[in-house]
């Protein structure tokens, strides 16, 4: 069975110990049942030249500081694949290496999504040597992955303004938080994979809603999984603190 794609909106690490978006990861990961593993692109590894990893039993990486022991001593314990990791290596070129694990990008959702660690994951990394072009075309390669059983994920955020986030519950929006989270949505809604590759011409003050592209890239990879007409649906569509977008993606 072909498997879905999937884009998700992580946030803060907090949101790996509850609160108002777990619920709708817990429902995605009943929805989709055990897949045969998952390839994650998050936003939290970036590299120069192209990683996957490779390990059988991949770390939990504590990618953060600043934040209760509670967090800092979680553990995501889900398998790495070697087997898997060696097929994205021959679709995309990617070395395979034990140097990295599972980011927060990853496990923070995951731990919602596969409670109970059972579904094989690696991660594939951010290569900062690529345009948003070959991103996306990075991504296309990985497409057969998905009528093997394995999920295509990407992990970070459509809008990501730390510098403008509001502390206080439930802060409004700005609006051009706003308008670009529709914006992207729309894109892939209507199936233009192109406006979401120029993303910077996407929306007016598109350059306050990414800021810094890393949390923005994961998105092309989802959307090239998209073939022409296929379903797309949204989830945790919520701005938080006014400027980091939750909103989440399933193709498929």
């Amino acid at each position: 069975m072909r498997q879905p794609a999937l884009f998700f909106g992580h946030g803060s690490p907090m949101n790996a110990l509850g609160g108002p978006y777990g619920a709708a990861w817990r429902d995605l990961g009943e929805a989709v049942g055990k897949p045969e593993g998952m390839v994650m692109i998050s936003a939290h590894w970036e590299t120069r030249g192209l990683g996957v990893t490779a390990q059988e039993k991949p770390e939990t990486i504590h990618d953060f500081g600043g934040f209760p022991r509670e967090l800092h001593e979680m553990q995501y314990p889900a398998p790495g694949s070697p087997a898997l990791a060696a097929r994205v290596a021959e679709l995309t070129g990617a070395v395979q290496t034990t140097q990295w694990g599972l980011d927060h990008g990853t496990w923070s959702v995951l731990c919602h999504v596969w409670p109970e660690a059972d579904v094989p994951v690696v991660q594939l990394s951010l290569n900062r040597q690529l345009t948003p072009r070959q991103h996306y075309e990075l991504g296309r390669t990985l497409r057969p992955l998905r009528d093997e059983g394995i999920v295509i994920a990407g992990s970070g955020d459509f809008v990501h303004n730390l510098r403008t986030w509001k502390r206080e519950a439930g802060a409004e929006p700005y609006a051009w938080a706003t308008g670009f989270n529709e914006a992207v949505k729309a894109a892939f809604e209507r199936g233009d994979h192109e406006a979401l590759i120029d993303w910077v011409g996407l929306a007016e003050d598109a350059q306050l809603s990414v800021p810094t592209d890393e949390h923005f890239l994961p998105v092309l990879y989802v959307a090239a999984q998209q073939a022409v007409g296929e379903a797309v649906s949204f989830f945790n569509d919520r701005i938080d603190g006014g400027s980091i977008s939750m909103t989440g993606v399933r193709i498929g």
